[in-house]
C-alpha cells in the first residue's frame, strides 16, 4: 500500500470481531514499532502485549467502555523514564514523544495488515499500573486496542471527520 493511501486508510476502530490475531502478526506490529526513530536512538519504550482474559479484564477496568472490551488484543505502550533522553537546556523528557512515534509506526502497520486500532489515553493510570504491576520508571502513554474490524465498524464516519487545512497550523517564515 502506498504511504499516502495508508495515512488515509488509518482510522480509529471502535468495534472489533472475535477473530484472534496470530502471534506472527503481532511480531510484525512490534517490529514496525522497533524501527521507529527516537531521541538519541535511546528507544525508551516498553510494550505490554495483553491477550489473556484475566489481564484484558483488568485493562478494561482502567477504561470501562463497552466498545473497548471487544478488542481481542491490547498493547500498552509505556515510556521508560530511566532510559529516555532529556534535553540539556531544560531537562525536557522526550520519552512520551518517542513512544508516540513508535505507536504510530505500529498503528500504520496494523492498518496495512487489515487490523483496526484506536489510540486510547483516557484511562485510569493507577488501575492500569496495578493491573500490569508496572515499575515506577514506566509511564503508560497509551493503550492500543487491536483487532479485525467488525461488520459494525463505520469507516465512513471516521474518515469524514474534518481535518484542519495546512494554513490553519502552518506559519511560513
Amino acid at each position: 500500500m502506498k504511504l499516502d493511501k495508508l495515512f488515509l486508510e488509518r482510522k480509529s476502530v471502535r468495534s472489533f470481531s472475535n477473530e484472534k490475531i496470530d502471534k506472527s502478526i503481532i511480531i510484525q506490529l512490534l517490529d514496525a514499532a522497533r524501527v521507529a526513530p527516537s531521541a538519541v536512538n535511546y528507544q525508551p519504550w516498553r510494550f505490554f502485549v495483553c491477550t489473556s482474559d484475566d489481564i484484558k479484564q483488568k485493562i478494561t477496568e482502567s477504561y470501562p467502555r463497552k466498545w473497548f472490551a471487544t478488542a481481542p488484543l491490547y498493547i500498552v505502550a509505556c515510556a521508560d523514564k530511566s532510559q529516555s533522553w532529556k534535553r540539556a537546556s531544560d531537562q525536557k523528557d522526550h520519552g512520551n514523544i518517542d513512544v508516540a512515534i513508535a505507536i504510530t509506526h505500529l498503528m500504520l502497520k496494523a492498518t496495512e495488515l487489515g487490523l483496526g486500532t484506536c489510540w486510547v489515553c483516557n484511562f485510569d493510570v493507577d488501575i492500569l499500573n496495578d493491573a500490569l504491576n508496572l515499575d515506577k520508571v514506566l509511564e503508560p502513554v497509551a493503550i492500543i486496542p487491536i483487532g479485525y474490524p467488525s461488520s459494525e465498524a463505520s469507516p465512513k464516519e471516521e474518515q469524514s471527520k474534518k481535518r484542519k487545512y495546512i494554513d490553519e497550523f502552518t506559519e511560513w517564515m
